[in-house]
């Protein structure tokens, strides 16, 4: 397809229903680089991500029919299957003892491979994410940037899981709130 073409959500999502490798060209053409950005936040080794990336565009080619516009956006959709497999991926017991087996760098802070910062510029999130308080900002990032569940987040920080659920939800409901301006 050719790249100067603009497709619709719904062109996009009746072209991969239809199995339309053009479709799915352009889908990954137009879209790759904000998933990979989002598998990146959760698997930082490249060659894991890589790995991620591909399982995540095979996923959407054999499940888009699981996609339902009803409750939500096509990329909305995409984002989250992402993420979850990226987590599925580090929590799988081969990448654990793979990690296991893998020598800790002697300077952690000065290898950008091992770098935690957030950086989710590509997709214009930073600038969402900071206007959020500080406290919602972290769990945000923990949860949904790092893979943390509730429950390591409260271990983490300190704080009872009903205070994570609690800040965790005010959160999201200011995020979602922040993201109406943006779209």
């Amino acid at each position: 397809m050719n790249n100067q073409i603009k497709l619709s959500e719904q062109e996009i999502v009746l072209l991969l229903l239809q199995q339309n490798e053009n479709g799915f060209n352009y889908l990954y053409d137009n879209y790759s680089a904000a998933i990979y950005g989002v598998i990146s936040k959760v698997v930082a080794e490249r060659e894991y991500a890589d790995e991620v990336l591909q399982d995540v565009f095979v996923k959407i080619w054999k499940n888009i029919k699981q996609f339902d516009p009803e409750k939500g956006r096509l990329y909305t959709w995409m984002i989250n299957l992402a993420r979850n497999t990226a987590i599925d991926f580090i929590r799988s017991k081969g990448f654990q003892n793979e990690q296991k087996n893998q020598s800790i760098p002697e300077f952690v802070n000065d290898s950008e491979k091992y770098a935690t910062n957030l950086k989710v510029d590509h997709i214009g999130m930073k600038e969402v994410l900071l206007q959020l308080k500080q406290e919602w900002r972290e769990l945000i990032e923990l949860a949904y940037f790092k893979g943390y569940t509730q429950q390591e987040i409260a271990e983490r920080l300190d704080i009872p899981i009903g205070t994570v659920k609690t800040r965790t939800r005010n959160a999201l409901i200011e995020l979602k709130s922040l993201l109406k301006d943006y779209s």
